[in-house]
């Protein structure tokens, strides 16, 4: 991305004050349970008396507000920095994503696909200094330098305080799923000296947005060192994991980043939930509230010592069968979802697998019938200059699924409170496991069904947003709660 000439356009005080006094007033003049229900995700009740058009154009408008704040927000447009005008992607420009002004309502490719063999045979032109090179993950020595680049230059926040730590186990779990490809996992060493400077990488997956299901590219783990940052490698890189996925019959990916690209699907934020108060602390993770203290923090995140709900038990790999069945069905419920085609994708995905994913079902006792399953993640992060922690275990809440009987879809909102009531069962315990396994936190998005839980499981919510993007394939935006994909 090339630097621009001019600083991004600020918003004043007074223009944040009269978005905020719009929302406000909106607020007010909606009634106050509809409007609690659309903060927590419910489903507006249409049929209740009081419902009019008035109202779902005043719900319409307030989203409208909150989203445009939110992105400016994290677009730098709030605070004074010198981030990138929307439509300052130079890149992004030139590539089949849809601009940041523009109104989707189709489903569909954005450009056509083109023959296999008219798909370019060489990779793009590096700087003169640097080489392509393809990572062997099955070779213990260059699965250690990716993890040693992703630990020194990967994703950290904004205060430099906290980096993500991928394992190599972790490592081998996301990049290697069923199909996976070597080519796909894309690297550039420093000609002279071999040494590993930057990785793209991609992983086949199935796709649904809302009524359309495809095989895409998962696109990730986007990484170049911090002292190569000038050299455009970014760019490049990109185009070189779209060429290798051309070559393979693929024409379409979807991608996650924290910053605001052309342009996102959908956007969700970040909630934590705290497990180990007094190191979090420590860390700088979190702070004690005022009026507060560390003793009555730790009180009130404690979690039960035992789960609660019946016929819960660790996944085994023969449950796999069932479990995508209703896995599949409950995703289902969202508009840009994955979807698990074989067994074998549920068994490397969401069977449990050592120090990585945790996954349990709920069995029921007298029937043996698999009736509900959720899983988590392990991803801890580099605690930096930090000197009583150098580790944060953070697990990351991952799929879940509920069967939910014929008597709860009486009504919409019958169905809504059955998940709710369940779902909230289930992450207490998935809480209480968490802990059992050392985590300090859990983290989780609003998307799904997320927003049923986040409050009474007392998650907070977090500075950070994720961006979903799909690149070269449209469709209109995703509400958060019906984002049915999580990226690791």
């Amino acid at each position: 991305m090339s630097k621009k000439d001019e600083k991004s356009p600020q918003v004043d005080e007074e223009e944040l004050a009269r978005l905020t006094a719009k929302v406000e007033k909106l607020v007010k003049k909606s009634q106050t349970k509809e409007l609690q229900n659309l903060v927590k995700g419910k489903q507006p009740a249409s049929n209740k008396p009081g419902s009019s058009k008035d109202e779902a154009l005043m719900r319409e408008k307030i989203q409208t507000l909150m989203q445009n704040l939110a992105l400016m927000e994290q677009s730098g447009q709030l605070k004074n920095s010198n981030k990138k005008e929307m439509g300052d992607h130079k890149f992004w420009n030139t590539q089949p994503v849809p601009k940041h002004d523009e109104l989707v309502t189709a489903i569909g490719p954005i450009e056509p696909s083109i023959p296999v063999d008219q798909v370019p045979k060489n990779s793009p032109t590096l700087p003169k200094e640097f080489e392509w090179c393809e990572i062997d993950m099955n070779s213990e020595k260059e699965l250690k330098e990716l993890y040693e680049l992703l630990t020194m230059n990967y994703v950290e926040d904004d205060d430099a305080q906290f980096r993500f730590d991928y394992s190599a186990s972790f490592l081998k779990w996301a990049l290697q799923p069923p199909k996976w490809r070597k080519s796909w996992h894309i690297g550039v060493r420093v000609a002279t000296n071999k040494k590993l400077v930057a990785f793209i990488s991609g992983i086949p997956a199935d796709m649904r947005t809302y009524n359309v299901t495809q095989p895409l590219v998962e696109v990730n783990f986007l990484c170049i060192h911090k002292k190569l940052r000038s050299k455009r490698l970014a760019p490049v890189l990109i185009k070189e994991i779209t060429r290798k996925s051309h070559l393979e019959g693929i024409f379409q990916a979807v991608y996650t980043a924290g910053v605001v690209l052309p342009k996102p699907v959908g956007t969700c934020r970040y909630f934590h939930r705290s497990l180990n108060p007094k190191k979090l602390v420590e860390c700088n993770f979190s702070r004690i509230p005022a009026k507060s203290t560390l003793t009555r923090m730790i009180k009130h995140y404690k979690v039960p010592d035992v789960t609660s709900t019946v016929g819960l038990r660790e996944m085994k790999v023969s449950d796999a069968p069932e479990v995508r069945v209703l896995l599949n069905k409950y995703l289902e419920r969202f508009d840009f979802a994955v979807v698990f085609e074989t067994d074998e994708d549920v068994e490397h995905w969401i069977c449990p697998h050592k120090d990585v994913v945790w996954s349990y079902v709920v069995e029921d006792p007298e029937t043996h019938k698999i009736t509900d399953m959720f899983s988590f993640y392990s991803l801890p992060s580099s605690v930096i200059n930090n000197p009583k922690h150098s580790t944060l275990n953070a697990a990351y809440m991952f799929y879940y699924a509920i069967d939910v009987p014929e008597s709860a879809k009486k009504t919409p909102a019958d169905e809504i409170k059955y998940i709710r009531k369940r779902l909230n069962a289930l992450i207490a315990d998935a809480l209480t496991l968490a802990k059992k396994a050392n985590f300090d936190v859990v983290n989780t998005l609003d998307l799904m069904d997320n927003s049923l839980y986040v409050d009474e499981q007392k998650f907070g919510p977090g500075d950070g947003h994720l961006n979903y993007y799909l690149y070269n394939w449209k469709c209109p935006d995703v509400k958060r709660q019906k984002v049915g994909l999580v990226m690791l």
